[in-house]
Formats: structure tokens, sequence, C-alpha cells
């Protein structure tokens, strides 16, 4: 009798389009590449402090409504071009969730919203919302969770982000350090400033992992090191948005060799999961802006067309505009947020200038 040993648990197996296959059905056209290739660009000067202009990622926590994620995206433009001048913005496009247990995982994952996991349409429409907002000039940022799903998607992200939850994994790091765009890793859920500086040392440094290239197959990936690796101070067991805590987090990237340059998220811990603080965050911020603080280069706000958050309940229709996983701001205080940060900048330019 043979003992099999393999696959206990494993349900079932389905294929999985390539991403070369992918990538030839929704090829990047020339706008879209040229929103991704400029956004970038701009990201590392303001990274590195040749622009003075803050980076703000904005948009919805995750994204389920294809069709509300480019009205969307049509009202942040219209911001974005406003306040060109004070603020480098580009839009939260979050396709993957991490959960704490259970939960809907995102648009990849499940696009349908009902546990029908048709993860190839996941990523073909993902690939397709990132092509129309990059085409119509909207650049976008996301969250990096499953190792595979960056060779679908990652030539139309602008800005990336590693998770409070994954910034201590070795293989994520490893990740960013071969991306193609500026990454930010979040501090620990615990407020952990550490773990997040060590991610930032890691992914600096060249590396040869395992992966599968664009045509399907496995490969040994050997990586340069990403230069534009910065912090994204979200709170844990406290706030950190703080001027205290901006001291002592750029005090430690100094201490560690790395440029004392981070971004701020409003929501999470530093908003202690209440939406609307998010305006108190932004208002402590500006004003350590407004003061002089130049080693504060960025900003994250969670935004959508509604205020707040609804459940996903199955046989329930959804309110249009409202988020599904963490509550946002609505819009008429998304723009009085931007405004604020704004008006930061230029009191900073101020300072400066005396």
């Amino acid at each position: 009798m043979t003992v099999r040993t393999d696959d206990l648990r494993i349900a079932a197996v389905r294929e999985l389009v390539a991403p070369q296959s992918l990538l030839g059905q929704l090829p990047a056209d020339e706008a879209a590449l040229a929103t991704v290739g400029r956004a970038r660009r701009e990201i590392h000067r303001v990274l590195h402090g040749a622009d003075d202009r803050l980076l703000a990622v904005v948009g919805p926590c995750s994204i389920h409504d294809y069709a509300a994620a480019v009205a969307y995206a049509h009202r942040l433009l219209g911001e974005a071009r406003r306040l060109q001048g004070e603020l480098l913005v580009v839009m939260r496009v979050y396709f993957e969730k991490p959960r704490t247990t259970v939960g809907w995982k995102g648009f990849v994952n499940d696009p349908h919203l009902d546990g029908s996991f048709a993860i190839n349409e996941g990523l073909s429409l993902a690939r397709k919302l990132l092509l129309e907002l990059n085409g119509i000039g909207m650049p976008c940022g996301t969250e990096f969770l499953d190792l595979l799903t960056p060779q679908y998607l990652s030539d139309l992200i602008a800005w990336g982000a590693i998770g409070a939850r994954t910034t201590e994994s070795q293989t994520h790091r490893q990740l960013a350090s071969g991306l193609s765009c500026p990454v930010g890793f979040k501090n620990g859920t615990d407020g952990s400033v550490r773990v997040a500086v060590d991610a930032l040392r890691a992914a600096a440094a060249p590396h040869a992992f395992i992966g599968i290239t664009k045509t399907g197959q496995a490969a040994i990936f050997e990586t340069s090191g990403n230069e534009d690796c910065h912090l994204i101070l979200r709170g844990g067991r406290a706030p950190n948005y703080d001027a205290a805590s901006v001291d002592a987090a750029a005090r430690e990237l100094a201490a560690a060799g790395l440029a004392p340059h981070l971004m701020v998220d409003f929501s999470h811990a530093n908003s202690a999961k209440q939406y609307q603080r998010q305006l108190a965050v932004a208002a402590d911020v500006a004003g350590q802006l407004a003061g002089g603080e130049e080693r504060i280069v960025g900003a994250m706000v969670e935004s959508h067309l509604h205020p707040g958050r609804q459940d996903l309940v199955s046989g329930t229709p959804l309110a249009y505009g409202v988020s599904i996983t963490d509550a946002c701001l609505g819009w008429e205080d998304t723009v009085r947020l931007l405004d604020t940060l704004a008006g930061g900048v230029r009191n900073r330019r101020l300072v400066r200038a005396e």
C-alpha cells in the first residue's frame, strides 16, 4: 500500500493565467507608461529631497467597485492638478487585503464579492483598471501582498507599500529590492519602527530568490536593491504621527545610515481606526510642516466618494462609493484635508525662505 503524503488538504487546483498572456491581452499603452514613468521620477525626487512637495497617497482602503474607482479617480485627478504646486498625488488602488483571521481578501482574489474566487478575472479587471486610471493621468499606488501579483500589475504601479503585517517578512523585503517603483514599509503593528528600519536596509541590498517569470516559469531572480524605499508611520499601541514620534523615527533612521525621510499614514492606529480623526492627524502634520519640518515627505489617507464603511452581506445591495473594508473619509472632507496639507507645504516654504 502506497502512503499518500502530498496535497492532503488541497481541495482543488485551477490553472492560473500566465503573466505574459495577460500582459499580451491588456498591454500598457504609451499614455499609461508615461504616467507611471513620470510619477516614479517625481516620487524619487521627493524622497531624496530634490522636490519639496508632499507625496500624498489618497484613496479607498480597498477597491471593490470598478466604476466607483474610476469616478473617484476623475475627482482626485482634478484636485491633484489644482494642488500640483504643493502636493504630488497618487491614488490608492489596493487590490489585496491582509486579514487578521478570515474575510474578503480583495478584488484580485474575489472580484465578484461572492466567494467564487475568480482570480484570473480579478487579475484581468485589476490590470484593466490600472490601465484606465494611468491613461487619464492618475498615477496609482498599491500594497504588494501576494508575491506573484507584481508580475501581472507592477508595470502600472507608481508607488508600492509593504504592510505592517508583512514588513518583517524576508520574502517581501526581497520582493521590494527588485521592484521598479518606490516602496514604503510600514512600522510593525505594535508600533515598532525597528522592524521597518531593518526592512529598509534589507530592501536596499541585492538579493537572490525564487519566483515566476512573465511566462509562468519558475526562476531565480537576482536584484540590485531598491534605493527608493522609505518608512511609513502608521501607529501601533499608540499613535506616532506627532512631532516627538517623527523625531524619534527620523533619528532611528539616521542611526541606521538611512535618509531620515518618512511618510505618515493618517489612518489605522494613528486615527485609532476612527476615520474622521484623519482630519485631526492632517492638521497636526500640516502644523509640523508649517513649522519647517522637512523629514515628513509623504502622507497616506483613506478616502472614498462617501464616508464610513459597510458590511459585505450576501443578498444585500451595497451602497455606491462606500468602503467595505476600513472606514474612509468622504469626498468633501478629503478636499478639506488636501487643502490643509497644501497649506502646510506653502508655510514650510515661507519658513525656509526666511
